[in-house]
């Protein structure tokens, strides 16, 4: 799926630009949304403007939950654990409503292959304990698979952006 990522990125190099036209008028009221800074061959959602506070997610451990803080364009970034642009400890902490998680494959009923380290899905599970939150993959519409393997620990994605479309999980 790594290759097929990167393929997917040569071939439509401006697909970040096409996320936000594809986010339904109805997306649910956040007053705080959580992005990433892409590695590789990641779809780059930060081009999506969304009407609340901003926040990157930060490692602080190879081995935790991802914590967000608060970022608007131009701030600093630094290396986190993972060597990650991510928020300086004087970003304030936020919990976002929704999230938007880089995805290495998708299926249609929220199953999310990750890189593997299980961050995003102790993230989501903190974030779901603590209150309601929307979990959107963005991926390339390529990046689909008729089944995505999961493991119990793994975290359900609520919906999928890609460069194509928008997909509610039922």
């Amino acid at each position: 799926m790594r290759v097929t990522r990167r393929r997917l990125a040569a071939e439509a190099p401006d697909a970040s630009l096409h996320l936000a036209e594809h986010l339904p008028q109805a997306l649910p009221a956040g007053r705080a949304y959580g992005l990433y800074h892409p590695i590789g061959s990641e779809i780059d959602p930060r081009e999506i403007r969304l009407p609340g506070d901003i926040a990157l997610p930060v490692a602080l451990a190879r081995n935790a939950a991802l914590v967000f803080r608060r970022y608007a364009p131009g701030d600093p970034l630094v290396a986190d654990a993972f060597g990650i642009l991510a928020p300086t400890t004087a970003a304030p902490e936020v919990a976002p409503d929704i999230v938007f998680t880089p995805v290495l494959a998708f299926d249609r009923r929220g199953g999310r292959l990750g890189q593997g380290a299980g961050c995003y899905d102790r993230t989501i599970a903190g974030l779901r304990a603590q209150k309601p939150v929307v979990i959107i993959g963005v991926a390339y519409a390529g990046q689909e698979l008729p089944e995505a393997p999961m493991e119990p620990h793994d975290e359900r994605l609520d919906a999928i952006l890609t460069e194509t479309g928008y997909i509610q999980v039922s």
